[in-house]
């Protein structure tokens, strides 16, 4: 799994969208209540090269999602020029990184935050390693590194449903090293690591 097979898969990669008007409809109620969000995903490379993905872990006093283990991102603000404008300045803000320092080679497929109703636009992005990341203490506990040779290991990933909001969702998990990722963050991570490794 090298950087240039990640470009290539990105690069004939079909993203899904996300059915708005039935979320609307059927889970949401109200039109005001999807909120439209962006994430990066950073993927970068050991010196032996062996892959990784960043990922944060929330604090435990935020009200939305606490606790858990996310991509660097946030909600898409009126100064944003699109999507992709709003993952790298949230990179910027959660995590310190410039937005320069990122090659950002495609976007996968929108997912859902179920229990906090955001809408999310997740981009792909190289990053370079080492690199001196400064977490912003307001939102960021601190950084989790995973491995992409131990979230394809046998037995890392599973995935189960779960009823919400009187939907019926598949629920992805990934546990490593101690470490669990699920919920909206997982599901993007599995596509990640899906179309990269069959490209």
């Amino acid at each position: 799994m090298t950087p240039g097979r990640l470009r290539g898969a990105l690069a004939g990669h079909p993203i899904s969208l996300l059915d708005v008007d039935a979320l609307r409809r059927g889970y949401l109620g109200s039109p005001g209540a999807l909120r439209e969000a962006a994430v990066l995903v950073p993927v970068y490379f050991h010196a032996d090269g062996a892959p990784h993905v960043l990922m944060t872990r929330r604090r435990n006093d935020l009200r939305l999602h606490p606790g858990q283990i996310s991509w660097p991102g946030g909600r898409i603000d009126p100064c944003d020029a699109d999507s992709r404008a709003a993952a790298l300045r949230e990179a910027h803000e959660e995590i310190g990184l410039d937005p320069g320092h990122v090659e950002v080679v495609g976007r996968l497929s929108e997912a859902l935050a179920v229990l906090s109703g955001f809408r999310l636009t997740p981009w792909v992005g190289l990053v370079p390693y080492p690199y001196t990341y400064v977490a912003q203490p307001a939102e960021v506990a601190g950084l989790v590194e995973l491995s992409v040779a131990a979230l394809l290991a046998p037995g890392a990933h599973r995935i189960e449903k779960a009823e919400a909001f009187g939907m019926v969702h598949e629920v992805h998990t990934f546990e490593v090293a101690g470490e669990q990722v699920w919920g909206a963050s997982a599901r993007i991570l599995h596509e990640l690591l899906t179309v990269w490794r069959t490209a």
